[in-house]
């Protein structure tokens, strides 16, 4: 006999175990499905690792740059396995959180790699054995997982993915990051740090491509002074790697093709759903390039099966895949939640410095005919900014000009990545540039920078 549900959530990442709690508290009896790790990509092997890793090369920075604070240090280094270790106890530490949470709200954890076996029905491989479950309602949330390049495969050695990345066993001395997202930029910005030789190379004209132009040209040229070499315009034609390193054959935006020699390359191209093996065609779950496709609240095209998460296409964002989740079961449990929306989603690029945006860029905003209003505000002009030594960078906000709806908001600087949650509460309240100005925010404090960057918009910026 099949153990029987009201919901089955088919891998545990942060839409997954997110989905799973919602569910319960809403009184359906649930059950989780994982092949790995509770927490998935995210929490084991993407966001929370790379975040710690992240962390001790600011601090090592902050470290070999004492005399800028007054401060001495002398014999500075550092303990490669103890970086690495200290990431994973990091992951570790909220795994175990998350087994927590599941036991707290009383969700049954499968172990094993599950696959829709017919309508209602999920078969859970676990080593030589199978289990059957079976519930009204599934819920995928299998994720995603890097991109190969088609001619030069992972390996882990010399060629390493984001996953390699994150525990490598030695430091390179000079590497090649290929892609310029999110992803790429926060690994050249931690092994650059680290004291590695760093190449970026980025297929678009520009790093950062889904930023906003100034952002994309800001983070050029800073990390280009923080001594990492960007190549834009550029593909990689070629890899050769052995034991003793990787010979990479580049293609300019000129049309000539150069060859040098790396220790390391990580390709941070994107990522891929995945949705195979997983039963879809059994049931006939539609797709389009990979992704399932999905309505609203997380529905598919066949009753009963529902998809959230990076299964399901872009933005790629834990956050997203969260708050889709939340919104799917809410509609299961016959609630009435608002259909999800993309509109926003905030994302962040935790490199140093940080990048943070929501909504449209200025670009997109002219694209759709608006009429805009630009603010823009530097950190130089900010007292806090100054003090903690942490003086380059901007804010810059679009507005209607029209209507004074906060369009987009685009951050470049020092913990930006925090700032940003006020311009996305300002959007979803429907904020208008009027309440922005009369909002009083704290002395001295970097989100100052936020208001100042409303007024410059409309010509009454106070302190640049």
């Amino acid at each position: 006999m099949a153990d029987t549900y009201d919901l089955i959530v088919l891998g545990s990442g942060p839409g997954g175990y997110v989905a799973a709690i919602r569910a319960s508290q809403l009184g359906l009896k649930v059950a989780i499905v994982e092949r790995e790790r509770l927490g998935g990509i995210c929490l084991n092997w993407g966001c929370i690792p790379t975040k710690a890793l992240l962390r001790t090369s600011e601090i090592y920075h902050y470290m070999t740059h004492a005399a800028d604070y007054g401060l001495k240090a002398e014999k500075i280094g550092f303990d490669l396995p103890k970086i690495v270790e200290r990431s994973r106890k990091v992951s570790g530490q909220l795994n175990a959180g998350v087994k927590s949470l599941m036991k707290k709200n009383k969700v049954t954890v499968v172990e094993g790699v599950g696959a829709l076996a017919g309508k209602g029905k999920l078969s859970v491989r676990q080593g030589n054995g199978t289990v059957e479950l079976e519930a009204k309602h599934i819920m995928v949330a299998t994720g995603a997982r890097a991109r190969d390049l088609p001619f030069a495969k992972a390996d882990g050695k010399r060629i390493w993915t984001y996953r390699h990345a994150m525990v490598p066993e030695e430091m390179p001395t000079k590497l090649l990051v290929i892609g310029s997202g999110a992803i790429g930029v926060e690994f050249a910005s931690f092994y650059n740090d680290m004291g590695a030789d760093v190449t970026i190379v980025e297929m678009l004209p520009r790093i950062l491509p889904v930023e906003d132009e100034e952002v994309s040209a800001f983070m050029e040229k800073r990390l280009g002074k923080d001594g990492i070499r960007i190549v834009t315009g550029a593909g990689v034609e070629k890899i050769d790697s052995d034991a003793k390193g990787v010979k990479a054959t580049i293609k300019g935006k000129d049309g000539k093709s150069t060859t040098e020699d790396y220790s390391h390359v990580i390709v941070a191209i994107g990522i891929v759903p995945n949705t195979e093996e997983i039963g879809l065609e059994t049931l006939g779950v539609e797709t389009e390039r990979g992704h399932i496709k999905v309505d609203g609240f997380g529905r598919t095209n066949v009753e009963g099966i529902y998809a959230i998460g990076d299964v399901t296409g872009a933005p790629w964002l834990a956050h997203k895949a969260s708050h889709e989740g939340v919104v799917c079961v809410e509609k299961i449990a016959g609630e009435d939640p608002h259909p999800f929306e993309t509109w926003n989603i905030p994302g962040c690029t935790y490199s140093r410095p940080q990048v943070a945006s929501v909504g449209l860029t200025e670009a997109k905003a002219k694209e759709q005919g608006r009429d805009v209003k630009v603010g823009k505000f530097p950190f130089i002009g900010n007292g806090k900014a100054i003090a903690l030594g942490e003086a380059d960078g901007f804010i810059k906000t679009v507005f209607d000009a029209g209507t004074g709806e906060l369009l987009g908001a685009h951050m470049v600087g020092a913990e930006v990545t925090e700032l940003i949650q006020g311009y996305v509460v300002a959007r979803q309240l429907e904020t208008t540039e009027a309440e922005l100005m009369e909002t009083v925010f704290a002395h001295p404090t970097l989100s100052e920078m936020m208001h100042e960057s409303v007024l410059g918009a409309y010509g009454r910026a106070l302190h640049f």
